[in-house]
């Protein structure tokens, strides 16, 4: 099978626009991802360069249902799949380096819901139990297990995963997932960090897509004036 990369739509701009934006905010180097999902059963994902480089021209699609990548396709894309068919909500993954975040989950810390942007971001955030890469379709299922119905995973060991409906509200929850592993940090030198209320809780859920939105405008206008 040979992967699709010889024409360039909005989808192959929006992933490259997205890796400018994560590689920009410090939260990827030589490593990360970002897929969308197509229509007809199909997801494009960016190739195996950093996220800074990519070439919109050279993101990849790949049927949904393949049992081999193609040749040119990250591995990692197996977790991408994983995501895409066990949670038909979802629209885009961003695979993600956070630096803070990742310290975090080697000290087994959570990311609780502290903030309001931290609910957004989709705290309480699980850890995966397993620290092997996920770099095959077993793997990546076990992955996915633990991501269940929430919007976003730490990767024992490697970073994190986030969801969305859209490209812009994946990545967006990965840069509110950072800041929030700060604040968890912050609050905890400082004091006993207290998590907020149900009610509260419940409150910025229902305000995400709102806030996902205006957070990705802030994303893309820093982008565009850098």
């Amino acid at each position: 099978m040979t992967p699709t990369t010889a024409h360039s739509t909005p989808g192959h701009h929006a992933l490259a626009h997205a890796g400018a934006v994560l590689a920009r905010a410090d939260l990827v180097t030589a490593f990360g991802h970002v897929s969308t999902l197509l229509d007809g059963g199909r997801m494009l994902i960016t190739p195996p360069v950093p996220l800074g480089r990519v070439d919109a021209a050279r993101c990849i699609e790949v049927p949904l249902d393949v049992d081999a990548l193609p040749a040119g396709v990250p591995l990692e894309a197996w977790l991408h799949l994983a995501v895409y068919r066990a949670r038909p909500d979802v629209g885009a993954v961003c695979r993600a380096q956070p630096e803070r975040l990742t310290a975090l989950a080697a000290a087994g810390v959570c990311v609780p819901p502290l903030t309001g942007h931290a609910v957004v971001a989709g705290a309480p955030v699980p850890i995966s139990r397993d620290a092997v890469l996920a770099r095959d379709p077993a793997t990546a299922i076990r992955a996915v297990a633990s991501l269940g119905d929430g919007h976003a995973l730490v990767l024992r060991g490697n970073g994190a995963l986030t969801v969305g409906r859209d490209v812009g509200a994946a990545v967006a929850r990965m840069w509110l997932l950072e800041r929030a592993a700060r604040s968890t940090v912050i609050a905890a030198s400082v004091g006993e960090p207290t998590a907020l209320p149900a009610d509260a809780v419940a409150s910025w859920r229902q305000a995400a897509d709102e806030l996902l939105a205006r957070i990705w405008t802030h994303l893309d206008e820093a982008e565009a004036i850098s």
